[in-house]
């Protein structure tokens, strides 16, 4: 297929670019650049065309002569999204369905749009959270990407295809790195500092996913029969990767030899907190199974910033999202919208 992938440039996209040009497929990059330069080791190799526009300037000849549509782009975590409401909205919710309605005027069969489990939100309770539960966001962020689902939903037909892959927390080493998600955060912080520092009480569950097995996952619902996929919402991740953030710090303390786990408590208990069943997703299509744990994805975090050499200033500013966009506003790089300054 001719896939148009959103956010070739991000933590996500690098790594599923050369997962669906390795399985023959043509991919378009589309993507703003905030992030391109957040790099730690040897420059990612981009696709061979790619269209550098923020999401909310897309227009119908970015999406001509496109077989499918995977859509990363997005304020992709909590703190962005509170940080400016109205833009995560404009950004995350209006610029995707706006985006949605150009390629299905196009012709578009098939849109993956990358959704996240945090549509659970405080969930609570013991049992595992299903594609059928309640969806209860408590962030912008989260809020933004329900809305979007309900849109693509009443966008699908005979010929249109919206995908809804609600992927867990992200986690794994990316060549344009994030510091600032849960498991990333953690090795760092052991690496430079010899403590794995919780801020909360680490009672609440997460359910992680590794950023490679999100692009395996992405390429196999690309080519999945219609029937097997039309207009349905999947949990992407696995039930073994569903553990507290206490027992999170712990495997990034066996991963990082002499780090030490310190639970603060600063910040209170976090109302985020679910457990997810992953089924749907491996019935729909057999034969696939999540390949990274926990445990392999902290000890191969912190052998990658081990051998490029991660320091304090990158943890900090480079690889934190916020970060990155704060400086570039300070340097007048971008204005208040995110739009780039021309």
């Amino acid at each position: 297929m001719r896939v148009l992938l959103t956010g070739h440039q991000g933590y996500l996209g690098t790594v599923m670019a050369p997962v669906l040009t390795a399985a023959g497929h043509e991919v378009v990059g589309l993507d703003s650049g905030l992030f391109a330069e957040c790099v730690l080791g040897p420059s990612p190799a981009d696709p061979p065309q790619g269209h550098r526009v923020d999401l909310r300037d897309v227009s119908a000849d970015h999406v001509a002569g496109v077989d499918a549509v995977i859509h990363l782009a997005a304020l992709s975590n909590d703190p962005l999204g509170s940080l400016a409401p109205e833009l995560t909205y404009d950004i995350n919710h209006h610029a995707s369905v706006r985006l949605a309605r150009l390629a299905r005027e196009a012709g578009v069969r098939r849109f993956l749009y990358a959704s996240t489990c945090s549509v659970y939100g405080a969930a609570g309770g013991d049992d595992l959270v299903g594609e059928d539960a309640p969806l209860r966001p408590v962030t912008p962020y989260a809020e933004s990407k329900v809305r979007v689902e309900d849109d693509l939903h009443a966008l699908a037909d005979g010929d249109f295809s919206p995908v809804f892959m609600r992927n867990a927390t992200a986690f794994g080493y990316s060549p344009r790195l994030r510091a600032d998600i849960v498991l990333n955060n953690l090795v760092g912080h052991a690496l430079l500092s010899g403590e794995v520092l919780v801020l909360s009480d680490g009672t609440p569950w997460r359910p992680l996913v590794h950023a490679a097995d999100i692009a395996r996952a992405f390429a196999a619902a690309l080519t999945a029969p219609r029937e097997a996929v039309h207009a349905r919402a999947f949990n992407i991740g696995s039930e073994i990767n569903n553990v507290t953030v206490a027992e999170i710090a712990e495997q990034v303390a066996e991963a990082v030899s002499g780090a030490k786990v310190v639970i603060s408590g600063e910040t209170g208990a976090d109302p985020r907190s679910y457990r997810v069943d992953f089924s749907r997703f491996r019935t729909a299509i057999p034969g696939f199974g999540c390949e990274w744990t926990v445990n392999r994805g902290a000890l191969e975090l912190a052998a990658a910033y081990r051998e490029f050499g991660l320091t304090r200033d990158d943890f900090e500013q480079r690889f934190t999202r916020l970060a990155v966009l704060r400086a570039a506003s300070e340097a007048g790089a971008v204005d208040d919208t995110l739009r780039w300054r021309r």
